[in-house]
């Protein structure tokens, strides 16, 4: 039987085994093959749906998200408009964690400048107890 071992698949891929076994476990890949000694051997079509998966977790996409872009990319006959509705709402999720962390940018940049000019206390310590969100 040809294909990659698993150390070698996880080396390609930039995963654990145990990170391989537990995607199998889930069943976000299929079974993957044993040889005659028992040993997993990823064939191309497995290193093709683990790059998806790993590709698609990089854009922040959740295992449950995964499994359904998965399910999407099997039938790819209505997938494209499910696919644009799961990636606008991907899109605006991490736009407004931008602007979140925009703000705390900002908002830690001010209470350093008051803290290097503060004769007493900590305005970083009192900003934390504050009411103020």
């Amino acid at each position: 039987m040809n294909g990659l071992s698993i150390s070698e698949a996880c080396t390609r891929l930039g995963i654990s085994a145990d990170t391989l076994r537990y995607y199998e476990r889930i069943h976000l890949v299929p079974p993957i093959e044993r040889d005659t000694g028992g040993r997993r051997r990823l064939r191309r079509v497995d290193m093709e749906r683990l790059r998806f998966v790993r590709r698609a977790q990089a854009m922040n996409f959740s295992l449950e998200e995964i499994r359904g872009l998965l399910m999407l990319r099997e039938n790819p006959g209505q997938a494209r408009a499910e696919t644009r509705r799961l990636t606008a709402a991907k899109l605006a999720a991490i736009e407004q964690r931008l602007r979140m962390l925009t703000h705390l940018r900002d908002e830690l940049a001010l209470l350093l400048n008051l803290c290097a000019d503060a004769k007493e206390g900590c305005p970083i310590l009192e900003s934390m107890s504050s009411d103020r969100a």
